[in-house]
């Protein structure tokens, strides 16, 4: 169930990242997408492609057409797929992946040679199989592509064909201490070395330009080339720093039952980026994947790996209390009681949920059968308001009211969330996370499923009677362990991550353009801190103050993908 696959970590040396802001220029050509269609990139105060430039606002003109325009902040929250994975050559992006020289991809082993050629895919592709598209056979365990070289590759199939979007590949590993190894200081040049996948990181989908939906609403609204996972690692973190913007404690982890899962670094700083490797583990990516123990934790109690929530639905439950996971199981996170976003908007009355798909389908089917369902695939930890005390069990109309049933499936019949947006019923913030194979997670969820079922609910919300007032923002939560090679800025400790893909998508979008503005998965919480009018969450706070005190612009907070008239 934790799709993290927890057993490695190491950071990158933070002093090597680069410090500047340079990808807060923005371009100012037009890039042709085919035949009759254009794509601009966006500036701070741009304008829509073909219309005469409009004064820019003024902050303040700003702030006042957010709060009278915008009245509905959707988040559809997907899963793991770096930016290179699906986006590689976008037109119009900053730094496409066909203009990349070999400084900027060359691969290290782990003692940092350069590597000579890319190892083997361990494991194989496709570890769920086989599986049989298209008159294909995709057996499981195998590699598809041998003898790769040093440089990123287009994923291809048995018969050489592209790899199909509908294929469920295997995982990759995606963890806090690993992707700050494999970004390695701004190089992302030891994706390969810490990766468990081998040369399987460095593979992106060749035929997205034709054949993904979420290629077509990137031409027609806002794609951001410049977005970056809010935290290091894995989806359960960065579910949690999408609505909080900070990392979840275990009070005297040592003395806990979960002390097991401490990390063990490279040193006696708490802080260490590096986690150690097994003695038994290769010392060369060619020969076979690293291998680390348990790092749930930092040394300082800090959970950054994947853990358990403590109340119903989790992984284990508690015979005695029901509505609450067993909780002497180091795999257990305490209840958290720090703010998230969602206490900042019900201090100011301010409506809000958060849509899991498949969560009601998951607790029914585990009191009918007394086993947890396989499909679709619901994700304990990708529900990261079931972690906190104020939605918890002790609280049951607050719970009831802000944990909501997200439904199954493509229909508004099923779909809860579908249905809300149909009949015009969304909080003024919702979050909906997609139920486990419609969300596009490596190992157990394809790619062309989450993509059809995004874009479904995309055109529901286009349909509402909400939409005229409403920003959606389209991303995922982390990169999957997948390779990308533009370098994340420097935040704080704790990220940000690899850069991902996103969308903004409204009424208000500069239209049809590629936005370069820094941001990370915070952003959006920025956003809806500025349209609110909320006070700032803490965590948001920590990585302003950490990138002024080195001469850093703060993250973005996607108004530049938006455009107002004065």
């Amino acid at each position: 169930m934790n799709d993290e696959k927890d057993g490695s970590d190491i950071p990158s040396p933070e002093d090597d990242q680069p410090t500047d802001t340079s990808r807060r220029r923005f371009l100012g050509g037009v890039a042709v997408l085919g035949v009759g269609a254009t794509l601009s990139a966006c500036g701070p105060h741009g304008d829509e492609p073909g219309k005469p430039a409009e004064r820019a606002l003024t902050p303040t003109e700003l702030d006042k057409a957010l709060r009278e325009q915008v009245k509905n902040v959707v988040v559809i929250y997907g899963e793991n797929r770096s930016f290179n994975n699906l986006f590689a050559d976008f037109p119009g992006i900053e730094n496409p992946l066909s203009a990349i020289k070999p400084e900027q991809y060359l691969q290290r082993d782990r003692d940092g040679s350069v590597l000579s050629g890319l190892p083997p895919v361990w494991g194989g592709v496709n570890q769920v199989g086989p599986q049989t598209l298209d008159g294909v056979i995709y057996p499981a365990g195998t590699q598809f592509q041998e003898h790769l070289p040093n440089a990123p590759f287009a994923l291809k199939g048995p018969q050489g064909e592209d790899l199909p979007l509908n294929l469920v590949t295997r995982d990759l590993w995606h963890v806090f201490y690993q992707n700050q190894m494999q970004i390695n200081g701004g190089k992302n040049d030891h994706f390969v070395a810490w990766a468990d996948s081998g040369a399987l990181t460095f593979g992106h989908y060749a035929q997205t330009r034709y054949s993904l939906r979420l290629w077509d609403v990137a031409k027609e609204f806002v794609l951001c080339d410049n977005f970056f996972q809010g935290a290091f690692g894995g989806s359960y973190l960065n579910h949690q720093y999408l609505i909080s913007a900070q990392v979840p404690f275990y009070p005297d982890a040592a003395n806990s039952a979960a002390k097991s899962q401490i990390a063990t670094l490279q040193s006696d700083d708490p802080t260490d980026t590096r986690l150690k490797p097994l003695a038994q583990s290769p010392t060369s990516a060619m020969t076979g994947p690293p291998q680390f123990g348990p790092s749930l934790l930092t040394p300082d109690g800090y959970a950054v790996n994947t853990m358990a929530p403590p109340y119903w639905p989790t992984w284990i439950r508690d015979p005695e209390r029901p509505d609450y996971a067993k909780a002497d199981l180091p795999s257990v996170l305490v209840p958290q009681t720090h703010e998230h976003i969602g206490d900042k908007l019900s201090k100011k009355n301010v409506d809000w949920a958060w849509y899991g798909g498949a969560w009601q389908a998951t607790i029914d089917e585990y009191k009918d059968s007394g086993a947890i369902p396989k499909i679709p695939n619901f994700q304990y930890h990708h529900q990261p308001f079931n972690y906190f005390k104020r939605q918890g069990p002790e609280n049951p109309a607050e719970r009831s009211k802000r944990l909501r049933d997200g439904g199954l499936g493509d229909e508004s019949s099923t779909n809860k969330f579908l249905a809300d947006a149909e009949a015009g019923k969304l909080p003024a913030v919702t979050f909906y996370k997609p139920q486990g194979n419609l969300n596009m997670h490596a190992g157990y969820a394809d790619v062309a499923s989450g993509d059809r079922h995004i874009v479904r609910a995309l055109k529901v919300l286009q349909q509402s009677p909400q939409w005229k007032n409403m920003v959606v923002v389209i991303t995922v939560d982390e990169n999957g362990g997948w390779w990308d090679h533009v370098a994340p800025p420097k935040g704080d400790r704790w990220g940000p991550g690899t850069r991902i893909p996103a969308l903004v998508i409204s009424p208000f979008s500069r239209k049809g353009t590629v936005d370069h503005t820094v941001y990370d998965t915070a952003s959006i919480l920025r956003l809806i801190t500025r349209v609110f009018q909320l006070e700032t969450l803490d965590g948001i706070k920590l990585r302003d103050e950490s990138m002024i005190a080195r001469g850093q612009q703060p993250m973005g907070d996607l108004t530049n993908a938006l455009h107002f008239t004065s």
